[in-house]
């Protein structure tokens, strides 16, 4: 429907009728209007839309149909779910983060231990699993006489036992190791698992009991230095290093270089004087004297079948005839055991809670604000 206002092109607006007494010369064809281009109908006055009576009114007045309401508009519910999965998130957390702080005030933690304090008697199990070494873990003898004092400190741990399964390490840590348990006013008793050797021997022989498995591999009594010359190698490489030093013998254990006659001497001499208090040690502790145990020094390690005869193990057994044998010796009757470990293992697992705790919080408000915005 063209509007009534729009205007048109007519004849008479191209080719006006001549003037009078002015003669045609040829009959004017008219030519066909112009094509105007199509315009946008004009948008209707704002109000509302009026008609006369009886007459519907026309399209463009027409009022429009309602639109769904935007998705924005549901914004603050997201916003407000967000807050309150938010706020239960750390709820949760600091709940979480209370109970493993409990935890790091209460040492005697492990598998066998769920309550803290103790609330009755039980034997202690101390776990040495890997290298004697200086390392802050219960194989070095910061964490070892950590454990051992907060032992001795409980009244309720009666005993100690310690669960070695250890191929030795440093001679030094040992050594004082060893002299932590042998000054434990509570009986000690070692329980050998696959491999008790070396430094972790001079350990296990400080204890009042020594249990092993038929195949346990024990002993292995004996000092090693090793210096290793890769002179020959770096020179077929083109390397050439020069140590300076004060003394002509400060780089034999460089490696740069073979050994003196003089320098392999007094390093044989140094291991000889090292594996003296070793020997030293396993004898005062197993109430053997120092002859026999030199027979045994070969360096060698025995199975538990033959350290039972030769006298470096007392009796074949598992874990649990050592835990026995413990509440024996200290005239107890319970059969309750409570692991000892360090408390950096409670503030690893502290840690590792409260980065859990936020991740699982991310994931769970970016799920629920997906679904709200649906």
């Amino acid at each position: 429907m063209t509007p009534s206002s729009s205007p048109t092109i007519g004849p008479n607006d191209e080719h006006p009728a001549p003037a009078p007494g002015a003669v045609a010369s040829q009959p004017v064809v008219p030519e066909p209007p112009a094509r105007r281009p199509r315009t946008a109908e004009p948008l209707p006055a704002a109000g509302p839309a009026v008609a006369a009576p009886g007459q519907p009114l026309p399209p463009s007045m027409a009022p429009a149909a309602p639109q769904p309401a935007a998705s924005g508009g549901r914004g603050w519910v997201v916003a407000l779910v967000a807050v309150v999965l938010l706020a239960v998130v750390c709820l949760v957390g600091i709940f979480s983060c209370s109970s493993t702080l409990t935890a790091l005030s209460d040492p005697f933690s492990g598998p066998s231990s769920s309550q803290a304090p103790l609330a009755s008697d039980a034997i202690g199990i101390i776990e040495l699993d890997g290298s004697i070494a200086y390392d802050g873990s219960l194989c070095s003898p910061e964490g070892l006489k950590a454990q051992l004092d907060r032992a001795e400190a409980n009244d309720h741990i009666k005993a100690v036992v310690l669960r070695v399964n250890s191929g030795g390490g440093t001679a030094t840590a040992g050594e004082e190791m060893a002299a932590y348990v042998r000054d434990f006013p509570k009986p000690v008793v070692v329980s050998s698992a696959a491999i008790n050797a070396s430094a972790a021997y001079e350990i296990s022989s400080q204890a009042d009991y020594i249990y092993v498995a038929q195949t346990t591999s024990i002993g292995s009594i004996g000092t090693a230095l090793q210096v290793t010359n890769v002179g020959e190698l770096l020179e077929k490489l083109g390397i050439s290093v020069e140590n300076i030093t004060s003394a002509d013998s400060k780089d034999a254990s460089y490696g740069t270089r073979p050994l003196t006659e003089e320098e392999r001497a007094y390093y044989q001499a140094m291991v000889d004087q090292i594996n003296g208090t070793f020997i030293k040690a396993v004898a005062e502790g197993r109430g053997m004297s120092e002859a026999e145990v030199r027979k045994l020094a070969t360096g060698l390690p025995f199975t538990g079948i033959d350290a039972v005869g030769n006298g470096l193990a007392d009796e074949l057994g598992s874990l649990e005839d050592a835990v026995a044998k413990a509440a024996s010796l200290a005239g107890s009757g319970t059969d309750e055991t409570v692991y000892l470990y360090a408390s950096s293992s409670n503030i690893s697992s502290l840690l590792d809670l409260m980065s859990e705790s936020r991740n699982d919080g991310r994931a769970s408000l970016g799920a629920l604000a997906e679904e709200v915005a649906r």
